[in-house]
């Protein structure tokens, strides 16, 4: 299949707000693949390649491409081995390889094919097809059940795999997918709420536990062997070799642990989270120790827990990890939760996760049986910059750079704005049509994707925190930034400082 196919398959799903659309415009491409085809595809309309990160970062890729076609050509499979090859490369020479191959498929991909392997590589799509949208398409194209075709993508952690189970597999072999200690599944998410007193009026009766700001990990132990991997379902075991240790301790033989694990200072507070995910993030073990925390099982000694109420599971977590349980108390009441909420918040944490006991683990679902309180940051910023919009937003701007005032010229001139990171959340139809109108009036530059400002409008924007970054010269990006409101009553110079921003991994 030709990659223009799945690029007019985006643009179609994320121009309509009707998800039988979606599911429609879906199934149709998914029935047309190649059964090689159908695992890379589905990679690339979630925008996660089966790769992974393939080593080009946004500051090269621009240089790497080269010009585009008049007419498309390049095929879904060649994608996928391109990014085979960006992804094995290494050592010397490696940028110069991986410039040649990138300039090589991309000259003959036109302009729409080039934004779309851009955002495939930097792992940027903002289609609409979104894993749950994915999967009905991908029953609807299969006609298998949708409960069947999303437990076995939840059990298995592979929607690619999935999809091509379902369209070429038989239906046997699609419901005999299960959970398998060794194997990774979608991690269970939790909804948000802004108080603790609402979170318990939703659940009722919860186990109400502290929120780590730390990484999320999945630990599988069968016997000596242990494994540990990320919430994208990652092998990270030889990089936590102190987590493998405290697994291998527990009074069971085979065990599925879902928590997390974050570094402590030296008076047992949490570090800032950007020094756990560098510790976490590393090859070998460094001087600081990461800890874990443990907050649910989903298999002990043959017997899966996933369809247990929560009480069953915690009862059970309690026996074999008890040292290593995230604190918590289970309560039906509003003031219990909102004093859990306070003692987290003073321990260094970031909030509270609220679950309500009787619920099973859902895999890979956001729903309402766990629901996530924390306090949230609000700072105001400049507007440095603006995209234009894809799909239902083309014509529109969109995506914002914002950038923070740095006075003392710490990161260069005094008065400076210094970029700490992009976002296009929280914006209205009513705000996109207001910058689009307005940001070309201060236009300064442009080129063909962004419209360059000067920095004047101030934003006000809400972030869950900051974390270290080499890709902007502050050293930090912001972490989950949603506009809350244009601050028309702000001058630039009153926006924060990057020095304030900085202060937060710190804090």
């Amino acid at each position: 299949m030709l990659l223009d196919e799945i690029v007019a398959t985006t643009e179609a799903v994320t121009a309509t707000r009707s998800r039988l659309a979606k599911v429609d415009a879906l199934a149709a491409l998914l029935g047309r693949l190649a059964p090689d085809e159908i695992a890379p595809a589905v990679g690339f309309l979630v925008g996660k390649p089966r790769q992974g990160r393939v080593g080009v970062g946004w500051r090269g890729l621009s240089s790497m491409m080269g010009p585009p076609a008049d007419t498309p050509s390049v095929t879904v499979t060649e994608l996928d081995e391109l990014l085979e090859r960006l992804a094995a490369a290494s050592g010397s020479g490696s940028v110069t390889a991986r410039a040649g191959d990138l300039r090589e498929l991309t000259s003959r991909a036109t302009e729409r094919e080039q934004g779309f392997i851009s955002r495939v590589i930097l792992g940027e799509m903002r289609t609409g097809a979104l894993e749950g949208v994915l999967t009905d398409a991908i029953a609807r194209a299969a006609d298998r059940p949708g409960d069947v075709v999303r437990r076995a993508a939840m059990l298995s952690g592979d929607l690619g795999e999935t999809a091509r189970l379902a369209l070429t597999g038989s239906a046997d072999e699609l419901a005999e997918v299960g959970l398998v200690v060794g194997r990774p599944v979608l991690p269970m998410l939790a909804a948000t709420a802004p108080t603790p007193a609402a979170a318990i009026e939703g659940t009722g009766e919860a186990s109400v536990e502290y929120k780590l700001d730390g990484a999320r990990i999945q630990v599988h132990r069968a016997g000596d062997d242990v494994r540990v991997f990320t919430r994208n379902l990652a092998d990270i075991t030889h990089r936590l070799p102190e987590v493998v240790e405290v697994v291998r301790r527990m009074p069971v033989r085979d065990v599925i642990l879902d928590g997390e694990t974050l570094s402590l200072d030296e008076d047992e507070a949490p570090r800032p989270f950007q020094e756990t995910m560098s510790r976490f993030g590393a090859e070998r073990a460094r001087e600081v120790l990461l800890h874990p925390w443990f907050f649910d099982v989903l298999h002990v000694d043959g017997r899966n827990l996933l369809d247990e109420p929560l009480s069953v599971r915690i009862e059970e977590l309690e026996r074999i990890a008890g040292p290593h349980r995230i604190p918590g108390e289970i309560t039906a009441d509003p003031e219990v939760a909102e004093r859990v909420s306070r003692d987290a918040l003073a321990a260094g944490h970031e909030g509270i996760v609220v679950k309500a006991i009787g619920s099973p683990y859902a895999a890979g679902r956001r729903g309402s049986s766990w629901v996530k309180v924390k306090p949230v940051h609000t700072y105001d910023l400049v507007v440095l910059a603006c995209e234009w919009g894809s799909g239902r937003r083309t014509g529109w701007l969109s995506n914002l750079h914002l950038g923070a005032i740095d006075p003392v010229g710490e990161f260069g001139e005094p008065g400076e704005f210094i970029m700490v990171g992009k976002t296009f959340k929280g914006l209205t139809d009513e705000l996109l049509k207001w910058q689009t109108e307005w940001f070309p009036k201060i236009e300064v530059r442009r080129t063909p994707n962004t419209v360059w400002v000067e920095p004047v409008t101030v934003v006000e924007i809400a972030i869950d925190g900051v974390q270290r970054s080499p890709r902007y010269p502050g050293g930090i990006a912001l972490r989950f930034a949603r506009v809350k409101r244009y601050r028309d009553d702000k001058r630039p110079e009153d926006a924060d400082t990057i020095q304030t921003l900085r202060g937060l991994l710190r804090a």
